[in-house]
């Protein structure tokens, strides 16, 4: 049966995620879409990461706002097999 967890409703077979920063429901409807997406978002921020400890600047990386950053991430996925 539907529960409510503080603010927000629950229904049967959301999913439930929590980390040290806190907790979400995500709608049964939404789960695959919202698990794509958070694949897609941690391949970046991975890459991210690599690019600044190789010294890369931030400026134009996160976000990607340069298409020299987006062709780059898309031959690193590829490298990578993510």
């Amino acid at each position: 049966v539907p529960i409510g967890c503080g603010d927000a409703p629950v229904f049967p077979g959301d999913a439930i995620v929590g980390d040290a920063d806190g907790v979400v429901v995500i709608p049964a409807h939404l789960a695959d879409e919202i698990a794509d997406e958070a694949v897609d978002m941690t391949a970046f921020e991975d890459f991210v990461a690599e690019k600044v400890k190789e010294g890369r600047s931030i400026l134009g990386l996160y976000p990607a706002t340069e298409e020299a950053t987006r062709t780059d991430f898309a031959a690193w996925r590829e490298a990578k097999g993510r």
